[in-house]
């Protein structure tokens, strides 16, 4: 017994206990979710940006319609290899 400190125990809470753990870990989970947040923004979401501009950059819509029509995806506009009449 001489391991045991003397003296008396802490008072429990016994009013307020939610609002004060609230307080805590309300405060916890708000900056878990900024520090969450910033990761996505610099991880995901900039490099995305990036990507997309770099495709927009160099992107030519009218070459691309050519190749999708000359590969025949499309119903409405015919391929050069196709013959014209039906």
């Amino acid at each position: 017994m001489a391991d045991v400190p003397a003296g008396r125990l802490p008072k429990p809470q016994m009013r307020g206990l939610l609002i004060s753990h609230l307080k805590k870990h309300s405060a916890i989970a708000l900056v878990f979710a900024m520090g969450v947040t910033l990761a996505y923004k610099f991880a995901v979401a900039d490099p995305r940006k990036r990507n997309y501009e770099e495709f927009y950059k160099n992107y030519d819509v009218k070459r691309e319609f050519e190749a999708m029509k000359e590969a025949g995806v499309f119903h409405s506009a015919r391929p050069s290899w196709e013959s014209s009449d039906d």
